[in-house]
């Protein structure tokens, strides 16, 4: 028994060790250089910086925001000029203007489809609402939401539209 008492002894003492370690590591003076903290002291001394009193104190670092990769647009500026190629803006302004006429043509489908259900504020009642008129007046009240938005989709997506250039006649730009 007294051999298997002395193999723990060895890593009792190197434990000991490392936390003595670890307590004069957290001993160390501590100094505040305005939003920063140090424990160099030359770092401090050459900052001015003001030593901390008092208890332990604990910095979590944040972390950094990391730059935004910038990606090349397809017809980049060339020669530090900022205009981009007539032709490019023509295809990308084609491209736009197909993708927001997609997208209209789905949002007045749901738009017709939101009146239909809607009906006026007359829809059918379905199931229970004919014993409970207060989910029926809650489904109403959703269905007009849904009228609404659908609306609201519609006018934005003509806004959009009609902000792009027109198809013809821009070269002169």
């Amino acid at each position: 028994m007294s051999a298997l008492h002395f193999s723990f002894v060895p890593s009792l003492v190197a434990g000991a060790v490392a936390l003595c370690s670890l307590q004069a590591q957290a001993q160390e003076r501590i100094y505040r250089c305005g939003n920063e903290y140090t424990n160099n002291a030359q770092v401090a001394k050459s900052r001015n910086c003001t030593p901390m009193e008092g208890g332990n104190i604990t910095i979590v670092e944040g972390t950094k925001p990391t730059p935004v990769a910038r990606s090349t647009p397809a017809a980049a500026p060339r020669n530090g000029n900022d205009r981009v190629d007539p032709n490019a803006q023509r295809a990308r302004d084609s491209d736009a203007k197909a993708i927001l006429e997609a997208e209209l043509r789905k949002a007045e489908e749901r738009l017709a489809q939101a009146r239909k259900e809607y009906a006026n504020g007359e829809p059918e009642k379905q199931g229970i609402e004919s014993r409970n008129y207060q989910r029926y007046l809650d489904r109403v009240a959703e269905l007009k939401a849904a009228v609404t938005r659908a609306e609201s989709d519609v006018a934005g997506l003509q806004r959009e539209l009609g902000r792009l250039p027109a198809a013809s006649g821009n070269a002169a730009r």
